[in-house]
């Protein structure tokens, strides 16, 4: 791997990190490719974060999880399968699995071809309007459906690849992929999905009926939920962080995306040891 894109939050320990990281990176003899605001942020140059995943072999992420599912979205988008390599500076971490403390050793490892990378399922949401594709997303974690700020509830009605399955009156709706699974979904009840399974989740969010209950997809279907209510405010959230505003009709058609992220994995911790960390199961 002789060049690598770095991206990273926009917070002065990342700001400091990245300093460090490109001095280390060109003293191994990498060309560092930062996105234009990390750029910004420690006065160097940079490129449009959508051109970076095409110029490079792999993509460092300093951040947390919001900011690793950005990196996600860019990667699928620009049809490359790079694989990012997640710095945890944030919280939680469920993906970005490297803390900072033991970044320089594992990232040696990773150069060298030592360490795997694991494929993740994403999504494709498109809104479909007037029988017209009018957007299209790809997602790592959740495509989701809501109410705005009013309250009241959202009707859905629901079919799975073709098959009518059920109509829904609630908050509104996550279609989540196994590593979405322990996001969003998981607050509104979802199960918890290993992310090696070929599916994805539906969950209900505070359905007025309580026998509407999460239910777990294939990932050969493709679901379309269609908005009947005219509540205003509804909107499709992608990865809690692009919104499109849906309207009356309006379809949301979901299915397995085309194209897999790669996330490097740590050496030494597996899936069961972050979860049950993270979770803080048998504290």
């Amino acid at each position: 791997m002789k060049n690598i894109g770095v991206i990273a939050k926009d917070i002065p320990r990342a700001h400091g990190a990245v300093r460090k990281l490109v001095a280390w990176l060109a003293s191994k003899g990498k060309k560092v490719f930062l996105d234009e605001r990390t750029a910004a942020a420690i006065g160097r140059e940079g490129y449009p974060a959508k051109k970076l995943p095409a110029l490079v072999d792999m993509v460092i992420v300093l951040g947390g999880d919001g900011t690793l599912l950005s990196a996600a979205r860019l990667v699928a988008d620009a049809r490359r399968n790079v694989p990012i390599f997640g710095v945890n500076l944030g919280s939680l971490g469920f993906m970005a699995e490297v803390p900072l403390e033991e970044l320089y050793d594992n990232l040696a490892k990773a150069l060298a071809g030592r360490l795997r990378a694991d494929e993740r399922m994403m999504l494709t949401a498109a809104v479909i309007r007037n029988g017209k594709k009018i957007a299209e997303h790809t997602v790592l974690n959740d495509a989701v459906l809501s109410k705005g700020t009013m309250a009241r509830m959202v009707s859905l009605e629901v079919s799975v690849g073709g098959d009518y399955l059920t109509s829904i009156r609630a908050d509104g709706l996550i279609l989540a992929t196994p590593t979405g699974s322990t996001a969003y979904s998981l607050s509104a009840g979802g199960p918890i999905i290993h992310p090696a399974l070929h599916c994805f989740v539906v969950t209900p969010i505070c359905p007025h009926t309580l026998s509407n209950r999460p239910i777990a997809i294939p990932d050969t279907a493709v679901v379309r939920v269609k908005l009947v209510s005219r509540s205003e405010g509804v909107s499709l959230s992608l990865d809690g962080q692009v919104v499109s505003p849906l309207r009356l009709n309006d379809i949301v058609e979901v299915k397995k995306a085309k194209y897999r992220v790669r996330l490097i994995k740590h050496p030494s911790k597996n899936y069961y040891e972050i979860l049950r960390t993270k979770l803080k199961w048998g504290n």
